[in-house]
């Protein structure tokens, strides 16, 4: 594994090559070699000539998908000189971005604005305009199926519309993460369809995206960025290409090693969180509260570090990897016994929640059906406008089925968004006020935004649900306060 910083003429990697020794399993891309009986000047041409374009900054960079992801992405690439295409099949989000708007509040408006003055960037929904970009990296959702199956109609759609505008020199990497061997088995035949070779004629290779919504510290440009081709050349090329625009660039053996990577991440995160979330559970059975368990363990200094329980999974990736990863592994007669459970775990959390809110309305006597329930927040973390797969959307659904009367207030999103699973979910958004505090039965703290005033929420509310321990320095009116 190598590790290659940003310069303006190149890139270079961390020692000289004479020293470097990769660890076993790792593999030097630096100088010319073979692929599939070409010889090494041959397989080089292509690539000689996209080296030097992305080393002048003149490489256009394409990007499918302007979410979450990819429009962050595109602001990057543009913040470092490069020219952009951005293609999405979102209208609306198209007419925006040529008119110098962006609609996520990480990629600013004005940069946007002065990349369309100075003619370094378009967004279009024609496929064919993405013939124009030397790079094209792929960021469309990776969802699971009704049946918890992967879907990979978006990647598969994606390659198929790109195979007929495959053109020498095209560098294709996929961001969107999938299960291993998905770049290779499946975006790569596809690819050839258009007859050219992959690692001669075309580079093909798999760059996990590593974004955390709403972290100042980490960034896409700071945190460290894999790269693993489908061979030599691929790598090379796209280790190049992010090298001109991020601070470190690690390269791995191969595109299954950094699919695996992506998912081995996410994964972590999503065990541990269904562990607090169970011993939340369990300590709440026993009076003890889990959020003061967990801040005593955090002073021990090694060995131990400390995870939130929550309402449930949020964010594209941590709700959905672990299933990706058990799909493959029953491939191969493997069962992710422990990965499956944390997963139905969390899958569990907003029935926890709707259970804790009933069961509180009851004890004063009330139920939920008929009840007016305002749910605080429905991002999927605090501070951010990003809503996929907010656990909000299915707490809302449960108590909406139970009869509840569902309204929301959340000031980084104003307006309800589409939804694929939760159509039929009513999500009326309010203004929050005394008077809107006092109205509804119950309030539910989904996402503790930092603009919230929690003592003056408790203080006007009649009843609090609060399942991210936002409420811990409120002093008065503590008996409204249900953790859950």
């Amino acid at each position: 594994m190598r590790h290659v910083k940003s310069s303006k003429s190149s890139f270079k990697t961390s020692e000289p090559a004479a020293n470097r020794k990769p660890p076993a399993g790792y593999r030097s891309w630096s100088g010319p070699t073979s692929n599939g009986g070409n010889s090494g000047a041959e397989a080089l041409r292509p690539l000689d000539a996209l080296l030097k374009k992305i080393r002048r900054k003149e490489a256009v960079v394409g990007v499918i998908g302007l979410g979450y992801v990819g429009l962050p992405l595109v602001r990057l690439f543009l913040s470092k000189g490069f020219p952009a295409i951005g293609f999405d099949t979102d209208r609306q989000k198209i007419k925006k971005l040529n008119a110098g708007a962006s609609y996520i509040g990480s990629v600013p408006s004005p940069m946007i604005a002065r990349a369309r003055r100075e003619r370094r960037f378009e967004a279009t929904h024609e496929v064919e305009r993405l013939g124009r970009a030397d790079a094209i990296v792929i960021c469309v959702p990776t969802p699971l199926t009704e049946d918890g199956q992967p879907d990979l109609s978006y990647i598969r759609n994606t390659a198929e519309a790109l195979a007929p505008r495959l053109r020498k020199g095209h560098l294709v990497v996929l961001e969107s993460t999938t299960y291993p061997g998905t770049t290779r088995d499946v975006v790569r035949p596809i690819l050839e369809k258009s007859q050219l070779e992959c690692g001669r004629d075309f580079f093909l290779a798999f760059s996990p995206e590593r974004e955390d919504p709403g972290n100042k510290a980490h960034t896409n440009e700071n945190i460290p960025k894999l790269v693993g081709g489908i061979d030599e050349p691929s790598l090379r090329a796209a280790a190049a290409l992010y090298a001109g625009a991020v601070a470190r660039v690690v390269t791995v053996s191969s595109a299954e090693i950094a699919e695996a990577a992506k998912l081995i991440e996410n994964i972590y995160r999503c065990v541990n969180i269904a562990m607090v979330n169970e011993l939340k559970m369990c300590f709440d059975r026993m009076g003890i509260n889990v959020w003061e368990v967990i801040a005593a363990a955090a002073t021990k200094p090694f060995g131990f570090q400390p995870f939130y329980p929550g309402p449930g999974m949020g964010g594209h990736c941590i709700p959905v990897d672990p299933f990706y990863l058990s799909w493959k592994a029953r491939q191969y007669d493997f069962a992710t016994r422990f990965i499956e459970l944390a997963g139905e775990l969390n899958v569990h959390m907003p029935y926890y929640v709707a259970n804790r809110l009933e069961t509180a309305l009851r004890e004063r006597g009330g139920r939920v059906a008929g009840s007016r329930i305002l749910i605080l927040g429905l991002a999927f973390k605090k501070d951010i406008d990003d809503p996929r797969e907010s656990p909000a959307f299915k707490v809302a659904q449960i108590l909406q089925e139970k009869g509840a009367i569902i309204r929301y207030n959340d000031p980084y999103i104003p307006t309800p968004p589409a939804t694929r699973h939760y159509r039929k979910v009513k999500l009326k958004p309010i203004p929050l006020s005394e008077e809107a505090l006092q109205e509804h039965e119950a309030v539910v703290i989904i996402t503790d935004h930092s603009c919230y005033d929690f003592d003056w929420i408790v203080k006007h509310a009649r009843l609090v649900i609060d399942t991210r321990n936002a409420c811990r320095d409120v002093a008065h009116g503590r008996e409204k306060i249900v953790l859950a």
